[in-house]
């Protein structure tokens, strides 16, 4: 076996694994399970959007579970500070010093639970530490330590109490998924379990941290070809000109669109990537970074637009 097939062979078993892991506690919704794990692979974050009672919260402590590495849950609220986060310098009697008390970002998965009913001001504390994997406080900058991902869970902003996440905040998300209701089948294996509870605090790790580290290298190493590039700019390039577009996609969004392609197409037991494997992840790496015009067709969602570019932009056609 070669060192290539070898890899993607460690890589199928892992990523298998890991999503076996967490379907045992959010039932029916391999799917989204699926994109979960690969924004982890991909080095992003994931932002989960849905109504209350459907899973989003199981599904990223499952995540977290299912590796043997530091995660933190923090429950964000209208009070919430941005130093709860970071963290604080406390001076000490001692040492007639200041010494620095980390926050709960300090870890590898950091579950942002009901992100936009913190401030503004709380939210953005976020943005350092998910695009450059680092925090700064007192003027010393803290380097945070690999694998890094922030899960985040939203409810629909129309409730009372909530705060929209601004686009520069929506634009560090890799991907945005929604869970939705589960099938009658899946219900019904809720129900026999009475809930994830229980079959969540018994999770074990399936993978390391430098398990993770390996197969985030295998993804980094996914093949593009310049014609999958280029196709993938055209849909960039597309969405400036949609008429329902107000603010099209951006370099960045053309980047993170990439990455989510690699990892995709490394789940699928590829080292290349496809035009299918963009058609795939576009609607939950792109939609939330476009913003429609006002006035536009009611119909028209973020989603259906990503889908109309996905169908008018012509697809690379192989020798």
């Amino acid at each position: 076996m070669t060192d290539t097939a070898e890899a993607t062979t460690t890589f199928a078993n892992f990523f298998d694994g890991i999503v076996e892991n967490i379907a045992t506690v959010v039932h029916g919704k391999r799917d989204a399970i699926e994109m979960a794990v690969i924004a982890l692979l991909a080095e992003g974050h994931l932002l989960i959007e849905d109504v209350p009672g459907v899973g989003k919260t199981s599904l990223a402590k499952a995540l977290a579970a299912s590796i043997q590495c530091s995660w933190k849950r923090v429950q964000f609220t209208p009070d919430l500070l941005p130093a709860d986060l970071i963290g604080v310098s406390i001076y000490e009697r001692s040492t007639e010093q200041f010494r620095f008390q980390r926050g709960p970002l300090f870890a590898n998965i950091v579950l942002a639970d009901e992100i936009n009913r913190a401030s503004p001001k709380t939210q953005s504390a976020l943005l350092e530490a998910m695009e450059e994997r680092q925090v700064s406080a007192d003027g010393t900058t803290h380097p945070l330590e690999a694998p890094f991902m922030v899960i985040a869970t939203q409810n629909p902003v129309e409730q009372e109490g909530t705060y929209r996440l601004p686009e520069s905040q929506l634009d560090r998300f890799l991907l945005r998924i929604s869970l939705g209701y589960p099938g009658r089948t899946a219900e019904m294996a809720i129900l026999d379990n009475q809930g994830s509870a229980d079959t969540l605090a018994h999770l074990q790790p399936v993978v390391t941290s430098e398990d993770v580290l390996t197969m985030v290298k295998t993804v980094r190493e996914v093949y593009l070809a310049a014609a999958l590039k280029s196709y993938m700019v055209d849909i960039s390039e597309a969405s400036r000109r949609h008429p329902a577009i107000e603010l099209g996609l951006s370099p960045r969004a053309t980047l993170q669109l990439a990455a989510a392609v690699r990892g995709y197409a490394a789940a699928r037991g590829r080292d290349y990537a496809t035009p299918d494997d963009v058609k795939a992840v576009g609607p939950s790496a792109l939609a939330h970074r476009l913003l429609l015009k006002a006035g536009s067709n009611a119909r028209t969602t973020a989603e259906e637009a990503i889908r109309e570019l996905l169908a008018e932009v012509p697809v690379p056609v192989a020798r």
